[in-house]
């Protein structure tokens, strides 16, 4: 049983208010020192803001700086800049962190006779949004959105599915839709963008996988059918393990225990990887070829993409596999596409590219190495770090089990 403390005495408590008084009463500007007077100079120009105003020595915090520097400057209140205060005199800078008392008066430094020129530097020229505020609402659906997806190439577009049956791709950067894909009968559980953005594939309750041009909205082909059950994961072929420009492999996981590989270009089923004993939660393919799957029969397994002949399975989890990730996901899903926009002109020049970005990513003391992390209703995460040629002979081993949550983990992802 664990001890609890006794609330303090009174005692107790009078001599903590008189220790905090006390060291207030320290702390406390002087009242009697009167007015000093301030030059504000641009410390990027010299150029000075206004002329000296005189100010309380009391009230010549940081605070109360910056509030009159930007009344003087006539930014509105919802324009205000911090500022960083400093003062220089004989080779010396002196930053006012808190106030000119104990940066200047106090040390000696100035007196209340002289005019104290203070040189300012904003902290802060933009305004930035907490990541904790809803930047924008799009309205659109009329139902649950089930699943999201940001495009290859970038996030000004979005694909999201719902529970109406519909997915709708948006335009992020004004907010507004752009395409409404109609054709599932029911509801849109995944959507996944090809690497190389012209593609969205579509997965649904209603046991089939669709294909769509997110530039004209229309689908592409008629509806994968082969699933006896709901589609329940999407992955792409990774770019860079393309055999020809015209073949776009994708997989798909399904509540009937496969994972079906599909040629989304003849729309026909490649290869059927079954082995699973219960539903397939979640698959990806890796860049070095494997594809891994999580299942609810408690196991990982993972498959040759070329053959669809089983590798390995990895047994560690207590309860069903929920979701799993690679660390290479983000290369994967991205292709050729980066930061800088540009984007090659030829496919062979397109597949280098993907194959650099992937290799740099997968790279792990000079060895490519593809970590895999998997979540799971025993409540742990396990992090695996598969070699990248695995054998079928070899145990594979979990690097880390990762413990804290008390529920059920039902999603998890790697940082870009």
């Amino acid at each position: 049983m664990a001890t609890v403390l006794p609330p303090p005495s009174k005692r107790q408590r009078t001599a903590i208010a008189e220790k905090a008084h006390d060291q207030q009463t320290i702390d406390a500007i002087p009242s009697d020192l009167g007015s000093v007077r301030v030059h504000f100079y641009d410390q990027s120009t010299g150029q000075p803001s206004g002329a000296p105003v005189a100010i309380p020595v009391a009230d010549a915090t940081v605070k109360n700086l910056e509030l009159l520097l930007n009344t003087l400057q006539g930014n509105d209140a919802s324009e205000r800049v911090p500022y960083r205060f400093t003062f220089g005199a004989d080779g010396q800078v002196v930053d006012i962190v808190n106030d000119i008392y104990r940066a200047l008066l106090k040390p000696g430094l100035r007196t209340t006779e002289d005019t104290i020129s203070l040189h300012y530097t904003p902290q802060a020229i933009f305004r930035v949004r907490a990541v904790s505020r809803c930047s924008a609402s799009i309205p659109g659906h009329g139902e649950a959105i089930l699943a999201i997806s940001f495009a290859s190439s970038s996030s000004s577009r979005l694909a999201t599915g719902s529970g109406d049956n519909n997915t709708r791709i948006f335009d992020t950067d004004t907010g507004t839709p752009f395409h409404t894909l109609k054709g599932h009968t029911s509801w849109v559980l995944v959507a996944s963008w090809s690497p190389d953005d012209t593609t969205i594939a579509t997965g649904s309750m209603d046991n089939t996988v669709r294909l769509w041009d997110p530039q004209s909205g229309q689908p592409i082909g008629q509806p994968l059918k082969g699933h006896t059950k709901w589609i329940t994961s999407l992955a792409w072929e990774p770019y860079h393990l393309r055999q020809s420009s015209t073949l776009q492999r994708l997989a798909s996981s399904s509540k009937d225990s496969t994972v079906r590989i599909w040629d989304s270009i003849s729309q026909r089923i490649d290869l059927v990887l079954s082995g699973h004993k219960s539903s397939v939660s979640c698959v990806r393919w890796g860049g070095t070829g494997t594809i891994y799957t999580a299942s609810h029969d408690k196991t990982i397994k993972l498959w040759d993409s070329t053959k669809g002949t089983l590798i390995s399975t990895l047994t560690a989890h207590a309860h069903w596999v929920n979701h799993l990730a690679l660390s290479t996901d983000f290369v994967l899903r991205t292709a050729y596409h980066d930061h800088t926009g540009t984007i090659p002109s030829s496919d062979k020049e397109k597949i280098a590219k993907a194959k650099q970005r992937f290799e740099t990513a997968a790279t792990i003391n000079n060895t490519l190495t593809e970590r895999l992390v998997t979540a799971s209703d025993d409540c742990t995460i396990y992090l695996w770090s598969p070699p990248s040629a695995p054998s079928s002979n070899a145990a594979i081993k979990p690097v880390a089990r990762l413990l804290g949550h008390q529920k059920q983990v039902n999603h998890v992802t790697f940082s870009p």
